[in-house]
């Protein structure tokens, strides 16, 4: 099975990378602007399973060499995995217009740029799966937090994202879904929220992930799916 993952360096991530990588018949593209942990990765597991791929998803370019990355293994594509994010905390009116657009470029713009690049790779025999992974902050009635307008409205435009490309790639064979989660321990959250201790660590979500996008286009499309331990 071939599954490209983004942001696949450090975090959810890598974590993602590590477990999806630990079944042989999987082949793994870890896609991150900085891939030295992949490579430290690779070499101290010695392993064929994982292939990383310097590469910013915010660039044309870049996405263009992705495909043909991938064009050039001759595996049709089984998974994409749309996990690289950016946050922004800041009170509203300081947000400036830099800031905004480089959030919603990463967290929506480049997602849909990088489903459009990709898509004729698709397995189109068996059912593929795209996961997008959004945020609770980004489900309309969960909780909100003061600081995080840019962010949280980034990804209830990638849950919007989801449900349309869920109807118009069902043809294709092609199912797609968002995980909405919540707080995770990862570096990104550090930054955000200087220390605040998450109620799971990266590689406990990691786990559900990897089965949701091994499984989860069985059974749902469309869908963006809440996973938090906490009640909006």
């Amino acid at each position: 099975m071939l599954i490209v993952i983004t942001g696949a360096s450090k975090g959810i991530g890598f974590e993602l990378v590590k477990q999806l990588a630990a079944d042989p018949k999987n082949l793994v593209i870890a896609v991150s602007r900085n891939t030295s942990s992949l490579t430290k990765l690779v070499k101290e597991k010695n392993t064929h399973s994982v292939l990383p791929l310097k590469a910013d998803i915010t660039s044309s370019l870049q996405r263009k060499k992705i495909y043909q990355v991938i064009r050039s293994l001759n595996l049709p594509l089984n998974v994409l995995i749309n996990n690289a994010g950016e946050i922004v905390n800041k009170p509203f009116e300081k947000i400036s217009e830099k800031e905004i657009r480089s959030v919603y470029t990463t967290n929506v713009f480049a997602p849909f740029s990088l489903i459009q690049t990709l898509l004729p790779l698709f397995d189109k025999k068996v059912r593929s799966h795209i996961v997008n992974i959004s945020s609770m902050g980004g489900v309309q009635g969960s909780s909100k937090f003061a600081g995080l307008s840019a962010y949280s409205s980034s990804k209830s435009a990638l849950g919007g994202l989801t449900e349309c490309l869920a109807e118009e790639l069902k043809e294709k064979n092609i199912f797609v879904n968002a995980l909405a989660i919540g707080a995770v321990q990862t570096e990104m959250l550090a930054r955000a929220f200087p220390g605040y201790q998450a109620p799971l660590k990266a590689v406990e979500m990691a786990e559900f992930i990897a089965g949701f996008a091994l499984t989860g286009q069985k059974y749902f499309n469309g869908k963006i799916i809440p996973v938090s331990s906490s009640t909006p």
